[in-house]
């Protein structure tokens, strides 16, 4: 949505082409990433506030990264200003870093990052912002990530999924190799945000980028028909809800975060044996790791049911002989002559 300039406009990505895909090497075989949103701590029902910038729960994070570790994931942990800003979170992240198979990326959240402007319709997501002023926050938190870990991000996620028409090439001009923030098959233009709902989960070429948008598939008796029907029913008051109650039409997004476990084992089943997908991509926050400081973990028995999800979800993919990536695999499969 462009609104620093007159006309209000939602950025709607199209439906990538056949040849923009990326095509995965045999040898690469059939992979999952996992990808973490590291990020300050803030009340998720009230307003995007600047002076949110509490980071305690990143303490969580390396007993979380261990757990991962025990199961051969690598996460890509997606860093954004706050965090990188509190000397305490980057002394504990340094930990988490020195594994060499880490992933290291961004997380632009614009209304905490500097430099700031006045505030505008539509500018939490970085994507409608001027491009300078993107520009100039993504410079910000690409050099802060750098000084702090010793090496440059290469990952990028916006915050809110915010990017725009003027995001990829400002990520390539900085060195960045893989974009994060499409989440397929979603629509946040409702509220200012783009428009993802022509996407698929597939990996493509965005630009000189790999977009790794966040595997989202269609469940229900109707799932071949999801693509089409599903932003239909929108349209209709409670038409969703009804037709996930019936069996007939559900959409899951792989995240531990208000989708439950059932529903996101039969997406991946969906993703891997109907839609053949090479990679899985799957995501949650880190403030969730600690009860309270985000809808989806209240409680200790939040916390245990998030554990218990992937408990389930490494399981199934293991079963589906789905082996965990890391981000310099997903890198070198997608560079890969054959592509």
């Amino acid at each position: 949505m462009s609104v620093h300039g007159g006309a209000l406009s939602p950025f709607r990505l199209p439906a990538p082409d056949a040849a923009a895909l990326v095509r995965w090497p045999a040898r690469f075989g059939r992979r999952f990433l996992v990808f973490v949103d590291v990020e300050e701590e803030f009340d998720w029902s009230a307003p995007l506030d600047r002076a949110n910038r509490s980071v305690t729960a990143i303490a969580a994070l390396p007993q979380a990264h261990a757990r991962f570790a025990d199961h051969g994931i690598a996460p890509v942990y997606l860093i954004d200003h706050p965090v990188v800003s509190d000397a305490g979170a980057v002394d504990l992240l340094r930990g988490v870093l020195a594994d060499p198979r880490v992933g290291l990326g961004a997380q632009l959240h614009a209304w905490v990052t500097p430099p700031f402007a006045a505030p505008q319709p539509g500018d939490t997501y970085a994507g409608n912002l001027p491009p300078a002023l993107e520009a100039a926050k993504l410079d910000t938190l690409t050099d802060r990530l750098t000084d702090a870990f010793g090496r440059a991000p290469i990952a990028y996620r916006a915050g809110r999924y915010g990017i725009g028409p003027a995001t990829a090439a400002a990520l390539v001009r900085r060195g960045y190799r893989v974009e994060s923030s499409v989440r397929a098959r979603y629509d946040y233009s409702a509220d200012g945000g783009p428009d993802f709902s022509r996407v698929g989960s597939a990996a493509f070429r965005l630009g000189d980028l790999i977009e790794v948008p966040l595997t989202t598939s269609f469940t229900g008796r109707l799932r071949r028909r999801g693509a089409g029907l599903y932003p239909a029913l929108g349209r209709l008051p409670l038409a969703r809800g009804a037709f996930a109650t019936a069996g007939l039409l559900q959409r899951v997004a792989l995240t531990p975060e208000d989708m439950p476990i059932a529903e996101a084992c039969a997406a991946v089943r969906v993703a891997v044996e109907e839609e053949g997908h090479g990679l899985i991509s799957l995501s949650f926050h880190s403030p969730s790791l600690v009860p309270g400081h985000t809808p989806y973990v209240r409680s200790t028995a939040d916390l245990a049911r998030l554990w218990d999800w992937w408990r389930q979800m490494t399981a199934l993919l293991e079963s589906l002989a789905v082996r965990p990536a890391t981000l310099a695999e997903v890198i070198a499969a997608a560079d890969a002559p054959d592509n």
